[in-house]
């Protein structure tokens, strides 16, 4: 697919076009998951994985908590969603030089927790409900050589996911949220740099 700019995912058009896109190849068994939870969980907003990124063939998985009302939004999980977040997490990907072929965006918990008017924080329970169905998608990616915990709700599941799947290199990274890179340089240098360190992982693989 043609890569759209940052906040690309604001225009009608242009989720008309992504929405289309999930047909293809690389993106159709991550909608078809996505079908399923949503079949499962009718009182739940699930959004769909950005055919823009790798989709089953993506290298790296990056784990974020829970899609934000931005992602409720335009339908998708993607770094062109018009909120900070994003643009930070856009920032880093492209400044990292990471291809976008070689990365998919996702959740800990794939649906939304909040209540309409503004997301809470996951919990444990959500987490233990969610992890079944994160242990579905690992299985459709069949290229992953390793997974990123964006943030310290997503961490908590690091130690499942070492018994799961012990051949994955496992990194940690901050939350790239305006809450924590406008108050924490050191915090803001801390990711910057694990995200320059995937990227050269992924150029030489």
């Amino acid at each position: 697919m043609t890569i759209a700019h940052a906040d690309a995912l604001a225009s009608a058009e242009e989720r008309a076009r992504r929405e289309a896109a999930l047909a293809l190849a690389h993106t159709a068994p991550l909608a078809a998951l996505v079908a399923e939870l949503r079949a499962l969980y009718p009182d739940r907003q699930v959004p769909q994985a950005d055919p823009c990124d790798g989709g089953v063939e993506a290298r790296a998985l990056l784990l974020l908590e829970a899609p934000g009302p931005q992602s409720v939004a335009t339908g998708f999980v993607s770094r062109d969603s018009p909120n900070a977040t994003a643009r930070n997490l856009r920032a880093l990907l492209v400044g990292a030089r990471i291809p976008r072929e070689a990365v998919l965006l996702w959740n800990v918990v794939p649906w939304y927790v909040g209540d309409g008017r503004r997301i809470r924080p996951v919990t444990p329970g959500d987490i233990d409900e969610a992890f079944a169905h994160l242990e579905l998608l690992l299985e459709r990616l069949s290229r992953l050589e390793t997974i990123v915990l964006v943030g310290r709700k997503a961490q908590r599941v690091e130690p499942r996911l070492r018994a799961l799947r012990p051949e994955l290199p496992i990194v940690r990274t901050w939350h790239p949220s305006p809450q924590v890179f406008n108050i924490s340089p050191r915090r803001k240098a801390e990711t910057r740099a694990a995200f320059d360190a995937l990227g050269r992982t992924l150029r030489v693989g």
